[in-house]
C-alpha cells in the first residue's frame, strides 16, 4: 500500500523546550489517522512540520514521496490544509472567500461554487465572513483547503467550539472526504470524535509518540475493568458484594452514589447473572473501555491549561 505520510525522527525545540522530540510517523494513502494529545503535547507543531510550515531540528519528512521543506511548489497543489484558527477577509461572502482560494491554484469559480455546494453553504454565499456562525466559518475553512481537489489533507481541530449538531454534521462530510480517497490526517481533543473517524491514531505527550494502532485495538490492549451500573437502590451495597461474592463473581468495586449503583469488573457475565435473579436490572448499562480511558492512561489526568 502506498505511503501518504512518513516521518522519521523528527525533533523541534524552542529555547529550553523541547517541542517535538523523535516523532516518527507513516500514514498509509487513503488512510484517517488521527494524531491525539493533551495541550502542549506537540501536536500542532508536528502537524506544521509535516506540512511544511516549520523546519524540523531533525529527523526526515516526506508527503506523497516528496520532501515538503523547504516549501515545495510540486506539493502545494496536492495537500490541503485547515488551521486551527482561520482568518478570513471579514469584508468578503462566503462565496468571495471561496473563489479567491480558487484563484491561487487556478480552479474556476463553478468549481469553487460547488465545494460550496458539497459543505452546505450554499444558501450563505452572500453572508460576510465575519457574520458567519461557527460552524459555518468550520465548514467554511474546510471547503477552502479543498476547493483544489488535494489528494492529502491536514484538519486542525476542525470540530472545536461547534455544538454536538454540527459536530456531527461535519463528521458526515469528513468521512465522505475520506471516502472519495483522500487521506485525511485529523487532530482532535476529542476522543468521541478519533473513535468514530480514524482508522488509526497515534497518541502523543511530551513531544514524543506513546502509542500508534487502531482506536479498538489500543482499547482492547488496556485491559481494563468493565463497568456495569443500574438504579441506586436495587440492592444494597454490602447485599451486593455478598451475593457477587457468593456467585463467584470477581469485583474490584462496588458504589452506590444515589442515583446509580455501579460495579467494576473484568468478568460482566456472573454480575449479570446476579443482578438478573435478584430483579436488579432497572436501568442497566454495560460500559466497557474506551479511546477516552487509553488516552487518560497513557497521558495521566492532571490538567493541562
Amino acid at each position: 500500500m502506498t505511503t501518504a505520510i512518513t516521518a522519521d525522527g523528527i525533533r523541534k525545540r524552542y529555547g529550553d523546550v523541547q517541542a517535538v522530540d523523535g516523532v516518527s510517523l507513516t500514514v498509509r494513502a487513503g488512510e484517517f489517522f488521527g494524531l491525539l494529545g493533551p495541550n502542549g503535547a506537540g501536536k500542532t507543531t508536528t502537524l506544521e512540520i509535516l506540512e511544511g510550515i516549520r523546519e524540523a531540528d531533525e529527523g526526515r519528512v516526506e508527503l506523497l514521496g516528496l520532501p515538503p521543506w523547504p516549501r515545495n511548489p510540486r506539493l502545494l497543489p496536492r495537500i490541503g490544509v485547515q488551521f486551527q484558527a482561520s482568518a478570513f477577509f471579514d469584508r468578503l461572502t462566503a462565496r468571495e472567500t471561496i473563489r479567491t482560494f480558487a484563484s491561487f491554484y487556478g480552479v474556476g469559480a463553478r468549481q469553487a461554487d460547488g465545494w460550496l455546494e458539497r459543505v452546505g453553504l450554499t444558501d450563505s454565499a452572500a453572508v460576510r465572513t465575519d457574520k458567519m456562525s461557527g460552524g459555518q466559518a468550520q465548514r467554511l475553512s474546510i471547503a477552502c483547503a479543498l476547493v483544489h481537489d488535494p489528494e492529502l489533507v491536514f484538519l486542525d481541530e476542525p470540530t472545536t467550539g461547534l455544538d454536538p449538531q454540527a459536530r456531527r454534521n461535519l463528521w458526515d462530510l469528513l468521512r465522505d472526504i475520506n471516502a472519495e480517497g483522500r487521506t485525511v490526517l485529523l487532530t482532535t481533543h476529542y476522543l468521541d470524535e478519533a473513535e468514530v473517524l480514524c482508522d488509526r491514531v497515534a497518541v502523543m505527550d511530551h513531544g514524543k509518540v506513546l502509542r500508534t494502532g487502531a482506536p479498538a485495538a489500543l482499547v482492547r490492549d488496556l485491559d481494563d475493568t468493565v463497568r456495569i451500573s443500574v438504579e441506586s437502590g436495587l440492592l444494597d451495597v454490602a447485599a451486593a458484594r455478598e451475593l457477587f461474592t457468593a456467585a463467584g463473581a470477581e469485583v474490584t468495586a462496588v458504589h452506590d452514589d444515589g442515583v446509580l449503583l455501579s460495579i467494576a469488573t473484568r468478568l460482566p457475565g456472573p454480575v449479570l447473572a446476579v443482578l438478573g435473579e435478584q430483579q436488579a436490572l432497572r436501568g442497566l448499562e454495560v460500559r466497557g473501555a474506551t479511546l477516552e480511558d487509553v488516552f487518560l492512561h497513557l497521558t495521566g489526568r492532571e490538567y493541562r491549561a
